[in-house]
């Protein structure tokens, strides 16, 4: 090449056919270069982000030719939030000519601003064969009371099989699974321990994994998932109120909550779900969101959810936290808490949610926390001002079983303060952040 173009008698036309060739060449060369580049690059990733890539490529959904998804395009513009299961594209075909199971309760729901659906009545008018639905504490229209038994039965409006999992069994048998060809999980949880659906949750894949049925998750927000807070559960307290090493406040949606269930073998022998999450669109852990359906009967307003995690510890004592009024989880109090310190009163009666309410019909002496701005930490000053109010007597055996140890209790009683118990959670909540984050689907 070089000496044609040297030559004096080469022409104009092979000096231009040569240039030519060089240009191709020279455009082939750095291309090539930089394809090995890129290779290298991405050979130098960690194992750990290597799997991590796995485990989010495995959660979104993909095309029929494995590109990502672009359903929910004008909603995703929009900035709003998308329900996992507002994106019936992305998993409605694995669910054609299955004989489908369904975890499902009054939150189940489709398209909440624009009137709401049940998605179980959304899915068959999909033409979903839907051959059974599992529900949780409080049922599946959600009117149990709190611990209450749920039975088997019918669904009025649907006529499929209603197979209780807070009854005889919380966790579906061999039998209940054989019919079934695929499960999905779509439940409205409020991120705190104690609230039983991830148990429900546990116990679904658990029973899933042994039967070789597949699980999809369809993810809902946290409302409490800004913050993670409180004593890491001590296993040796394990009970339905709290059955993994997390603490109170566990800052995770109920997708990544399966993740983190999966990941770190916590079901029965090591097993692994063969689990699916269709992830929420514009969604983060920061972002605060008003739930369209009340999560159970006693948790009516935003406000009480976001009080939860720090006024369910009365239930383990003697102080109400509302039950059997219509501020549920917003006021606590007892008659035997002095009426100067605690001016504000209120009778429990018997209402949805709470046919026998702790000091049914007798007027507590409380207080009224309506009103307080929203909490980014358990608060433990009430209970440990009541506790100071009332004296021994105060705690009862469930209390354990809410904080997940022996210690909070022994803390109180030996007169800790409020910001030397918090702590002496810091270790242990730095090691469960650490764990967490590998499985977080969605920005902090």
């Amino acid at each position: 090449t070089f000496m044609i173009l040297g030559r004096n008698d080469a022409t104009g036309d092979e000096k231009l056919e040569i240039h030519c060739y060089l240009m191709r060449f020279t455009f082939f060369k750095n291309t090539l270069f930089l394809i090995v580049l890129a290779t290298f690059s991405c050979g130098s990733q960690s194992q750990e982000a290597n799997e991590r890539d796995e485990v989010i490529h495995d959660m979104i959904p993909l095309d029929s030719v494995g590109r990502k998804s672009n359903v929910n395009r004008a909603a995703a513009a929009s900035g709003d939030i998308v329900l996992g299961a507002d994106q019936l594209s992305e998993y409605i075909d694995r669910l054609h000519n299955k004989r489908v199971g369904i975890v499902a309760n009054q939150t189940t729901v489709v398209n909440p601003e624009k009137g709401m659906t049940h998605l179980v009545d959304h899915l068959l008018k999909q033409q979903v064969n839907i051959k059974t639905v599992f529900a949780p504490e409080h049922g599946f229209r959600g009117t149990a009371d709190a611990g209450e038994a749920v039975k088997d039965g019918i669904d009025k409006t649907t006529g499929l099989p209603i197979v209780s999992l807070y009854g005889d069994n919380k966790k579906p048998t061999k039998q209940q699974m054989t019919d079934l060809d695929i499960m999905i999980f779509d439940i409205q949880d409020v991120g705190a321990r104690f609230y039983t659906y991830i148990s429900t949750l546990h116990y679904v894949m658990e029973a899933c994994a042994e039967n070789n049925v597949p699980l999809i998750v369809l993810d809902r927000p946290n409302p409490n998932g800004h913050y993670i807070d409180g004593p890491v559960l001590d296993v040796a307290h394990r009970s339905f109120v709290g059955m993994h090493p997390v603490p109170v406040v566990h800052g995770m949606t109920i997708g990544e909550y399966a993740l983190m269930i999966n990941g770190e073998k916590w079901l029965k022998d090591k097993k692994e779900c063969e689990l699916t999450v269709i992830p929420m669109l514009n969604y983060d852990h920061n972002k605060t969101y008003s739930l369209p359906v009340k999560p159970s009967p006693n948790l009516p307003n935003d406000t009480a959810i976001n009080l939860y995690p720090s006024l369910c510890f009365f239930e383990g004592t003697i102080v109400s936290a509302g039950r059997g009024t219509d501020m549920q989880f917003q006021i606590f109090g007892a008659p035997s808490l002095p009426a100067q310190s605690y001016p504000f009163t209120f009778v429990p009666r018997a209402n949805e949610g709470a046919k026998h309410p702790k000091f049914k019909g007798e007027q507590c002496n409380g207080r009224d926390l309506r009103n307080i701005p929203r909490l980014n930490s358990i608060q433990l000053k009430w209970l440990i001002e009541a506790y100071n109010s009332h004296g021994n007597g105060f705690f009862n055996s469930f209390f354990t079983n809410l904080a997940g140890t022996k210690e909070l209790q022994q803390q109180i009683e030996q007169g800790w303060s409020e910001s030397r118990i918090k702590e002496s959670w810091q270790a242990e909540l730095s090691d469960y952040n650490r764990m967490r984050q590998q499985y977080l689907l969605y920005a902090k």
